[in-house]
């Protein structure tokens, strides 16, 4: 039996698409893990290959323990967020996750022309810790134990997340 999302989507993640699509998925990340930068391509291509029938949420899973950098990223990408530039961020960072370091998180907030200074504050002061902490903890309550994670329409999808079976995957959901 496939595992299921355990927190409902809300507004209060990271939501991109139709909110009245058909079709939901979730991804579980982190913004160092390379799979996920393998995986960003090929969501961008399902999100076009489905336009408006799918919407897509991406919730933090930085997996601290073997990525340095995962937790300051996810960070990063929150306090990119209150500036309502989630996905700007989001993008840059998995398009420059061979870089990925302070240097070029600062980079990137100038990038987007968000302020540094805030960017380090909220960095020393752990801002965002229990947003990307919620995150984590509803991903390991939904059976997350990797990444990339990934759940259409609340179920978790375990196969290859190759283009071909993703879409496939999400042709069936619709039909259910």
């Amino acid at each position: 039996m496939a595992a299921l999302l355990k927190v409902p989507v809300s507004n209060k993640d990271h939501i991109q698409g139709n909110n009245n699509a058909r079709i939901t998925l979730v991804e579980y990340g982190d913004f160092q893990c390379p799979y996920c930068g393998q995986a960003y391509p090929i969501i961008k291509r399902v999100q076009e290959h489905f336009g408006s029938q799918l919407r897509f949420v991406f919730r933090n899973f930085p997996l601290t323990e073997i990525h340095q950098f995962a937790e300051m990223a996810a960070e990063t990408a929150e306090f990119a967020a209150k500036h309502n530039r989630f996905w700007e961020m989001h993008d840059l960072l998995f398009e420059n996750q061979a870089n990925l370091g302070q240097d070029l998180l600062v980079e990137l907030t100038q990038k987007l022309q968000l302020p540094v200074p805030d960017l380090m504050n909220s960095l020393q002061s752990s801002t965002f810790e229990e947003k990307i902490k919620q995150d984590f903890l509803g991903g390991v309550r939904s059976g997350v134990n990797g990444t990339p994670a990934f759940y259409i329409n609340n179920v978790r999808f375990d196969e290859s997340y190759d283009y071909d079976n993703l879409v496939l995957a999400i042709q069936r959901a619709q039909n259910v």
